[in-house]
């Protein structure tokens, strides 16, 4: 047995630290096989060698975070866990933050950081990935800055309406009623970005546009934002059209998940194709987030996880 200790200030920053009612110390403690206590201003670990440096490294990450962004969230608190845990290094790199309306969004992840990076230097950015790495949040948060910091003129965002196994034809109401879920993702991180009134005040005068992949046809959109969510789901024909609606000025962001096509069977999907054939192009970058950039609930990983390996073995 072996034996670590990190001198802690206050009682204030010890219970940044371990969290309110310990809630912090007790999920390090449910996946580090340590024990972890508290004496004279200092926090002690001891156990097996592999145990007492995986314990110290969570909590030297969490001070450090506490120290660069202030107090901890439950969410990111279990991704250090888990990462320490399985032996995942740490992102080596930052980037600046996103900033909108006061609030402030960082990249938590590696992958995360190089799709903001690729964004604010490339004209077009293609990033694929499965559910829950910030492929679309990020997105659209880096749209939203662009547009209140006046880089842009509108923010255009388009989703593919594909059924994924239901039939859209039996759902309820008008055209617009039946598209407005395949939309629903896109303006729920709007509207984490701004407030409602504005969102709606942008959306009616045409600022921000949230539209269905066919309604993009014959346009041209100049000193624009355009955002293409579910890209899995075009055709080759379709993200041609998509793709030659850039204008002048605009900036262009295409994610999906290769991993979830809804397309019918023999119908090559347009993103993957689209990889290929825009590689060479100067201003074109491409960015894959793996499961290690998941910033769900921490179940999400160990789901896409499962699911990936079961693919694995079908292949």
């Amino acid at each position: 047995m072996i034996e670590a200790s990190i001198p802690v200030g206050g009682v204030e920053d010890l219970v940044l630290l371990l969290g309110t009612h310990d809630q912090h110390l007790k999920k390090i403690r449910g996946t580090i096989p340590a024990k972890i206590t508290t004496r004279d201003g200092k926090i002690l670990i001891q156990g097996d060698e592999d145990s007492v440096i995986k314990a110290t490294a969570v909590l030297e990450e969490l001070r450090a975070s506490i120290g660069r962004h202030g107090p901890l969230e439950a969410e990111q608190v279990s991704q250090i866990i888990d990462r320490v845990a399985n032996g995942v290094d740490a992102p080596a790199v930052s980037t600046e933050p996103v900033n909108v309306r006061g609030r402030t969004i960082r990249p938590r992840t590696s992958g995360q950081v190089e799709y903001v990076e690729a964004i604010r230097r490339h004209e077009l950015v293609f990033c694929t990935g499965p559910a829950g790495t910030g492929k679309t949040y990020l997105a659209v948060a880096t749209a939203v800055e662009s547009l209140l910091e006046q880089r842009v003129r509108k923010v255009v965002l388009v989703r593919p309406a594909v059924e994924a196994g239901e039939s859209l034809g039996y759902l309820p109401g008008d055209l617009q009623a039946k598209i407005n879920p395949y939309l629903r993702p896109l303006l729920d991180a709007l509207r984490e970005m701004m407030e409602f009134e504005q969102m709606r005040s942008y959306m009616e005068e045409d600022v921000i546009e949230v539209v269905p992949l066919a309604y993009m046809r014959g346009r041209t959109l100049n000193n624009a934002f355009i955002i293409m969510d579910e890209a899995q789901n075009t055709t080759v024909s379709q993200m041609q059209m998509f793709l030659t609606r850039m204008g002048e000025g605009s900036r262009v962001v295409v994610s999906g998940d290769t991993s979830q096509i809804d397309l019918p069977p023999h119908t090559k999907s347009g993103l993957i194709d689209a990889l290929t054939r825009l590689r060479n192009i100067e201003g074109f970058a491409r960015v894959t987030l793996t499961g290690s950039d998941i910033v769900r609930h921490r179940l999400v990983q160990d789901i896409v996880r499962v699911y990936e390996e079961g693919s694995k073995k079908r292949r």
